[in-house]
């Protein structure tokens, strides 16, 4: 279900929206923006929109993992920001990773509010 707030936007920029919410030092999947872009289901297209950002975009594209703590491959315009990368911004945030290279959701995974209706 789409918010009243939501409506005439892109899936892409209600995405990109979501992810540039998740604070430093937290992880989101891409199952969970999906679902806070009012998209459940769609996280391929978090992916997809991940992987069109460039490396000058605002948007925290780090702090999107896989739902099992695990790093994905970059592609597209993040094709040359790959996963050392990613993880060397999440350590600068304060982000662990344990010894499977997996970061503990249940520490560091983000828990938002409900956006107002």
């Amino acid at each position: 279900m789409v918010r009243s707030a939501d409506a005439g936007r892109s899936s892409s920029e209600r995405i990109l929206d979501a992810v540039r919410r998740v604070p430093a030092g937290k992880v989101v999947s891409y199952g969970k923006v999906a679902r806070l872009a009012g998209l459940p289901g769609a996280a391929r297209q978090v992916g997809y929109a991940m992987a069109r950002l460039d490396g000058e975009s605002d948007v925290p594209w780090q702090r999107v993992v896989r739902s099992d703590g695990s790093l994905a491959p970059r592609g597209g315009g993040l094709a040359s920001c790959g996963m050392k990368e990613q993880r060397r911004l999440l350590e600068g945030e304060g982000v662990g990773f344990g010894a499977d290279d997996r970061i503990d959701l249940a520490r560091y995974g983000w828990r938002p509010e409900p956006p107002p209706e």
